[in-house]
């Protein structure tokens, strides 16, 4: 690092469990973040302004005024832009030390798991049961470790699935994809907005953590907000045997 980031960076590196070590490993990471709404903006922006190496957003909408209320990523003037551009200056103002790419489609596929094995780390913080199950189809391929997070109304939740850990469940074990599932939006149901902001800045703090090799993640337990009476409760997730994403027999 020059003067100027250990200058930027020096309240983290002065927290022993990160030192100069750690943020080093912070510089030289990538992080994919699937969304740049209510839980990618908050996410992004924490993970650019601690000096993440690159960061790809992705994301296949525009700015509109009804994504004002909690994407803080997005201002008013730039309502109709894509919303990976918009972020992408937004991330620049805060840090433009951090190499942004971005990709403004529905990413499936070859293209996705191009993504994901480029990718140190990648958060979730997309809106919709698809998009999530492909995200962790390819973490699982690839071993990557998947930091994903939920929010609709006043109910938030986040958990971290990482297939570096041999028998760790993944996304899959705890929502089967081939169980009926009622898909809820925030465009018809709600939400909050300083809950994408708890729940995203939390999505990139465990980001950090797995970057950096400190701590424990969240691998293995399901955290959870009422934000109504601001209760956290905290489930533990297992491997399911009968996995098909995740289990030897079943693999994706």
């Amino acid at each position: 690092m020059n003067d100027q980031q250990l200058l930027r960076y020096s309240r983290h590196i002065l927290l022993d469990e990160i030192g100069i070590e750690g943020q080093e490993k912070i510089l030289a990471a990538h992080a994919l973040v699937i969304g740049a709404g209510g839980l990618g903006s908050p996410a992004s922006l924490y993970l650019a302004s601690a000096g993440i190496g690159t960061l790809t957003l992705v994301d296949n909408d525009e700015v509109d005024l009804t994504n004002l209320q909690r994407q803080i990523l997005h201002t008013t003037e730039r309502i109709g832009q894509p919303k990976v551009e918009s972020g992408k200056l937004a991330l620049r103002q805060i840090n433009p030390e951090v190499r942004i790419a971005t990709v403004a489609e529905r990413v499936e596929g070859a293209r996705l798991d191009e993504l994901v094995r480029a990718a140190s780390v990648v958060l979730d913080c997309s809106d919709n049961f698809a998009t999530r199950h492909a995200v962790n189809r390819s973490c699982v391929a690839h071993r990557v470790p998947l930091v994903s997070g939920a929010a609709i109304r006043f109910d938030g939740q986040i958990s971290v699935f990482d297939p570096r850990g041999g028998d760790m469940p993944c996304y899959a074990c705890l929502f089967p994809p081939d169980q009926p599932f009622e898909e809820v939006q925030c465009a018809t149901m709600g939400v909050f907005a300083p809950l994408v902001g708890i729940i995203g800045a939390m999505q990139a703090a465990e980001a950090l953590k797995l970057i950096a090799g400190i701590g424990e993640s969240l691998a293995g337990r399901l955290l959870m907000l009422d934000a109504r009476s601001m209760e956290w409760s905290s489930i533990g997730i297992t491997r399911n045997d009968h996995c098909l994403v995740c289990h030897p027999q079943n693999p994706a």
